[in-house]
């Protein structure tokens, strides 16, 4: 039977056991010199809401079974902190420092092996990749938890629902393995060998952060916000006839008119606005309705007279 960590535990303790822990602690914003104080004691003295912290801590050491047992504890808006205290942590000092020790190794492999046109495509993998990550993480820093928030405040939303982020979450974690087994598989470094290994390792390291912090989001967020969603009413759908600034087209519909015009289809403008195709379905009607315009060339013009895509995103047919 597992024991889980408790608040009586020490600190000192938990670290001890499972040192990862030291990272969960400065998102919480808990500081080293614990002493022999208990969990409880060093959350209360920081601001941090109990429950929550062990819920992370279990879920982090034990996993799963965790999640199932600690969720229905969790504090929505602590743990909300903590995830953006993740997304700052791997945007501005793990994946950066990853791409600076990439880049000493390859580029000392430049000098003495000539591989650059290898190594480059290397770099631009990763600078790919840091992008995906960013948006990643802004989405959810801006329209996922902005929605949690408004939930915490009693107000739900008629288009959105946790459940969609929750389908269509993808582990961000996919293309840093890509990247890890190009490099095993495929890179001859010259020199600079020892570099480019140490690099490798602290792929391995962030590509299990990563994974470990969307289980959290999946088994410990998701369901936190569901029963949230379970205690308010849907609110009525507002008036999508005027924004605020007077243009005929609410915020959503120009999301949805924008992923349409650079061709994306009903379900990959789901995923990516994290709503159900239905709802891209009824967006879509609307649109139409309002600016009686029906053919997609039609709708790219207006779209482009507009402001709402810029024209080197219809040739890159791209805006991601």
């Amino acid at each position: 039977m597992v024991t889980y960590y408790s608040e009586k535990n020490k600190m000192s303790e938990l670290i001890c056991d499972e040192p990862s822990l030291l990272q969960m602690m400065c998102r919480f914003g808990i500081p080293l010199g614990v002493g022999e104080s208990s969990v409880r004691d060093i959350c209360r003295e920081n601001g941090v809401d109990v429950p929550t912290f062990l819920a992370v801590a279990n879920f982090i050491k034990f996993g799963s079974e965790a999640a199932d047992h600690f969720a229905p504890e969790v504090s929505v808006p602590q743990l909300i902190s903590y995830l953006k205290q993740a997304h700052s942590y791997f945007l501005d000092f793990q994946l950066p420092a990853i791409r600076r020790k990439l880049i000493e190794a390859i580029l000392s492999d430049n000098e003495t092996s000539g591989v650059s046109d290898v190594a480059n495509l290397i770099v631009k993998f990763y600078d790919e990749y840091m992008a995906e990550v960013r948006r990643h993480t802004e989405h959810e820093n801006q329209s996922v938890f902005g929605y949690v928030e408004d939930l915490l405040e009693g107000r739900r939303s008629a288009d959105f629902e946790i459940e969609h982020f929750a389908r269509s979450h993808s582990a961000i974690d996919s293309k840093l393995q890509e990247l890890k087994n190009i490099i095993i598989k495929y890179y001859r470094p010259g020199e600079a060998a020892e570099k480019l290994n140490i690099a490798l390792y602290e792929i391995f390291i962030c590509e299990r952060d990563l994974r470990k912090h969307c289980q959290l989001e999946d088994l410990l967020f998701v369901p936190a916000v569901k029963a949230l969603e379970d205690k308010l009413e849907v609110e009525p759908a507002a008036d999508d006839t005027q924004t605020d600034s007077g243009e005929t087209l609410s915020v959503r519909e120009k999301d949805v008119l924008a992923l349409l015009v650079c061709g994306f289809s009903n379900k990959e403008i789901a995923d990516k606005l994290f709503i159900s195709i239905n709802t891209v379905q009824t967006h879509r009607k609307n649109i139409v309705r309002k600016l009686d315009i029906h053919s997609v060339s039609g709708l790219t013009i207006y779209a482009i007279v507009n402001g709402i895509v810029k024209l080197e995103q219809l040739n890159l047919n791209d805006i991601r």
